[in-house]
């Protein structure tokens, strides 16, 4: 069973996401917050699995509480609603600590996927903005990087896990074998001095490999 508080100032998108997540096999709302200090004290309280919080809040944003969750409360993980607009904040939430983020459309199935794939500790990307993040690999950004040793293949890998993709999935857009992209992955992590691919989602955002 996940335990899920999630956070968000609109009350009907707050009380909509309850229903619906209270629909969901194996999720349980433990807690409804309306901004983020409430949200803070439900998990204090609560202590769930999973924060899914929205990023635009009064008082406390989405990127402040997930800076205060993963700092006080490091077994609950994060994970931010976000709209397109929203897109200029997910590298502050995932420097933050966020696992990843959906958009406010998804529909259920993405969400459960996400809460339960948070919960066990891996990396979450909204279907539509990894296409468009998928869309964007190879595309090399103009900005300053630092001199990180990493091989063009591995930069390429790195673009694709912050697009949310799997091992399986780099395998077949690379058209390598899965064995090979975890080489590819242990090596970058190495380099990189990574410890989950969530670190690597911040860091391929942050260098300027993947751009909202």
């Amino acid at each position: 069973m996940v335990r899920v508080v999630l956070a968000d100032d609109q009350s009907v998108v707050r009380e909509g996401l309850v229903t619906l997540l209270g629909l969901l096999p194996g999720i349980e709302v433990v807690g409804a917050a309306a901004d983020g200090d409430e949200a803070l004290r439900l998990v204090a309280a609560q202590q769930p699995n999973v924060l899914l919080v929205d990023l635009k809040m009064p008082n406390r944003d989405g990127v402040s509480t997930t800076s205060a969750v993963r700092a006080g409360f490091p077994d609950t993980e994060v994970v931010v609603l976000t709209t397109y607009a929203d897109d200029e904040s997910l590298l502050a939430a995932l420097r933050a600590g966020a696992r990843g983020f959906l958009t406010k459309d998804a529909d259920a199935e993405s969400i459960a996927h996400a809460l339960r794939s948070a919960a066990a500790g891996l990396s979450i990307v909204d279907g539509d903005l990894q296409e468009r993040l998928v869309a964007s690999v190879g595309t090399r950004h103009p900005v300053e990087r630092p001199d990180d040793g990493l091989t063009p293949r591995e930069v390429d890998v790195l673009q694709l896990i912050a697009a949310g993709l799997s091992n399986g999935e780099i395998a077949k857009h690379l058209v390598v074998s899965e064995a090979t992209v975890k080489t590819h992955v242990n090596h970058l992590f190495a380099k990189l001095g990574l410890r989950d691919r969530a670190q690597a989602v911040s860091y391929a955002y942050r260098t300027g490999l993947v751009q909202p």
